[in-house]
């Protein structure tokens, strides 16, 4: 089993209870806080998310944690961050106007698109199973979180609408393919990674990660 401390940050707008029986199912020390000051203590930091970008960086920016999780970020400390925590670390988002980010990404969350590359219309949100792939131009899988899945396309579970599109490629871990289209399904870069897909839900695939981030 890993081993390892890992603070998951509550700000009002996150899958909780699913996140941290991931965690505990891998071994990990849990601890849930609604607290910015226990970041600073972190020895890893888990920063979940559900919902709209805008409402979770309000409540990111009015609870302290902002500048908590970038001063974190730039200790060199591990932090995995889920879904919508994952897009508030880029620079901006165009859902519901335009909204600033944590900005330790550069990038920008766009929708994703409602039609197919063929332009036939296509269900958006993007809901359920599908499969990723090394990204064109991005980092191989070797060496990062996802070295366990070389040489396999392996099926995660998706449900957004919006997805953060970086700006460079060698950020960008893992692409899936929806309608024809490319969207950007896991970053990377030094001590941060991030997953637009939900770990907690994705089976023995997404264990595999929350351990692997777990043994950072």
């Amino acid at each position: 089993m890993a081993q390892g401390k890992v603070t998951i940050l509550d700000y009002g707008m996150c899958n909780l209870l699913n996140v941290a029986r991931a965690f505990e199912h891998v071994g990990a020390d849990v601890l849930v806080t609604e607290d910015p000051h226990a970041v600073h203590d972190a020895e890893r930091l888990v920063v979940p998310g559900v919902g709209a970008f805008r409402d979770s960086m309000q409540e990111v920016s009015t609870r302290g944690f902002a500048d908590a999780i970038r001063r974190f970020i730039d200790t060199g400390r591990p932090l995995f961050g889920i879904c919508v925590g994952m897009q508030i670390l880029f620079d901006a988002s165009e859902e519901f106007g335009e909204h600033a980010g944590l900005g330790v990404l550069p990038g920008r969350v766009k929708a994703v698109a409602a039609v197919t590359c063929d332009g036939a219309s296509q269900r958006v949100p993007h809901i359920g199973w599908n499969h990723l792939v090394e990204p064109e131009g991005g980092r191989p899988w070797s060496g990062t979180l996802l070295d366990p899945l070389v040489g396999t396309s392996p099926a995660v579970y998706f449900v957004h609408s919006f997805a953060a599109v970086p700006d460079r490629p060698s950020d960008r871990l893992a692409d899936c393919v929806y309608g024809g289209h490319r969207i950007c399904a896991a970053v990377q870069r030094d001590n941060l990674v991030a997953a637009q897909f939900h770990p907690e839900r994705s089976g023995e695939i997404g264990l595999e990660l929350v351990r692997r981030f777990v043994s950072m």
